[in-house]
């Protein structure tokens, strides 16, 4: 049951940025966020992308009969240059 807990893992890692992400946009509202949150916004964002391309991916090796676990995170630098 490991491919399992990898994608639930990549799950619940997508859940905790998640939270941050809201509780930092939350706080930008109104006078903003420093230099330091903004800086830390910009990464969860990143982080985010490389989750969701990470699950898409291990999601993708289970279904086609891979191994999920196999699948490691791409660079942020090669997620970040996929166009939408």
């Amino acid at each position: 049951m490991a491919s399992t807990d990898s994608i639930d893992d990549t799950l619940a890692r997508i859940d905790q940025l998640i939270t941050e992400e809201k509780e930092l946009r939350s706080q930008a509202t109104g006078s903003g966020l420093n230099a330091d949150k903004r800086r830390r916004l910009k990464d969860l964002q990143q982080r985010l992308d490389q989750c969701w391309d990470l699950l898409r991916r291990r999601r993708a090796g289970a279904e086609f009969g891979g191994d999920p676990d196999q699948v490691s995170p791409r660079p942020v630098s090669e997620v970040e240059s996929y166009r939408q």
